[in-house]
């Protein structure tokens, strides 16, 4: 037997065994796994980010074990089973990938990604390019996706020179503007922005991200300063801290 099937097929025994045994397994529903869920993915992100295969794998288990819990939940309801999810994905892949299973030519990459989201649209009850985006997406990855999506139809600059002009445009007219029109012309900016990103291939999430820890490591640095020497943060100067920072960025 494949032993990919055979570990499957314990993951979900054991499945079965805890949704009849266990008291806190017995009482999930959808919406109470809902936010674990999320926590999850961004546990498998953080470790894809640190390029720890080890926690990968971790995550990655994890992220299937909800994945067969939501499906016995659906059993349960009598709505769809494990093996319906599976053939679901698997009609949806073969259905989008004409040029693999059918006789369509593609030439390369982009012209797999077009063809993806006009077969997407003939789908259920999409009727905008951008309506399988969910709502409740984070703002940053939410316009990531919407410009890619909007692009792979044609809706783009012709460069990403005509991109920067517009991060430029933006930009001055957040400098100009007053009162709540500041908010507006800020989000503005940030939506140029990262159109700017996915010319350049950079996944302006994850360069934030990214940011975001170097920040983290060397504000802690300053903080671990302050109490190996008996000190508050508040009573440093900003010269003092700026000189650990300084230290901890060429570490």
């Amino acid at each position: 037997m494949d032993k990919r099937l055979e570990a499957f097929g314990r993951l979900l025994t054991i499945m079965d065994e805890l949704r009849e045994q266990c008291p806190w397994d017995k009482k999930q529903t959808n919406e109470s796994l809902r936010h674990l869920t999320i926590e999850e993915t961004y546990e498998l992100s953080d470790a894809i980010l640190e390029g720890d295969d080890d926690e990968i794998k971790k995550e990655l288990g994890d992220l299937f074990l909800h994945l067969v819990f939501y499906a016995k939940i659906g059993d349960e309801k009598g709505k769809f089973d494990v093996t319906d999810v599976l053939n679901s994905v698997c009609e949806k892949l073969i259905y989008r990938h004409p040029h693999i299973y059918s006789d369509v030519k593609v030439k390369d990459e982009d012209e797999v990604k077009q063809n993806w989201e006009e077969l997407k649209l003939k789908e259920g009850d999409n009727k905008s390019v951008l309506g399988g985006v969910p709502n409740s997406m984070p703002s940053l990855v939410k316009a990531i996706r919407m410009q890619d999506k909007a692009a792979q139809v044609g809706f783009d600059w012709p460069s990403k020179d005509d991109v920067w002009e517009k991060v430029d445009e933006e930009l001055k007219e957040f400098k100009e503007a007053e009162g709540a029109e500041k908010e507006e012309e800020f989000g503005d900016l940030i939506f140029s922005l990262v159109n700017y990103a996915r010319w350049l291939k950079i996944n302006p999430d994850d360069a934030l991200e990214k940011t975001n820890k170097k920040f983290k490591y060397r504000f802690e640095a300053i903080e671990n300063f302050a109490k190996n020497n008996g000190k508050k943060m508040q009573d440093m100067s900003l010269t003092e801290m700026d000189e650990i920072w300084e230290i901890a960025k060429h570490k």
